[in-house]
């Protein structure tokens, strides 16, 4: 009887041994997925600061504090009202508080707006005329 036992001893240690270890890959396994999901949900920030008046919809996604329909406001604000002059000009679009644009500022900038180019109608051309025509005042 003694010598049954012993013959089964090994391989209940195999088998708890190879319990343990699918339990040890079952937890791993867990531990990457959750990695993952949290990975996934976090933006990547850019690593130099975007230009407000160049940047993409999609670009500025990216920053955090912005989210797609945010950087869609900013970029739509940017066609209707003409190029941003300062960082804090973000306060005029729904959605972005004082508090948010703390979190962005970090992220963006402003270039200096070019000269604008003088437009080719014939209103300014004649408006252009009058001035240089009067001399300087």
């Amino acid at each position: 009887m003694r010598g049954r036992i012993r013959d089964r001893a090994p391989r209940a240690e195999g088998r708890a041994m190879k319990l343990r270890l699918r339990a040890c890959s079952l937890l791993l396994l867990c531990c990457a997925l959750l990695v993952a999901r949290a990975a996934i949900g976090k933006k990547i920030p850019p690593s130099a600061p975007l230009d407000l008046n160049t940047a993409t919809a999609a670009q500025l996604a990216q920053v955090p504090g912005i989210g797609a329909a945010t950087a869609r406001a900013i970029v739509q604000f940017r066609e209707k009202s003409g190029p941003f002059e300062r960082v804090e000009d973000l306060l005029a679009i729904r959605g972005v508080s004082a508090r948010k644009l703390e979190q962005i500022r970090p992220y963006v900038s402003v270039s200096k707006p070019g000269p604008r180019k003088p437009s080719s109608s014939r209103g300014s051309e004649i408006l252009n005329a009058a001035i240089e025509s009067n001399g300087p005042a």
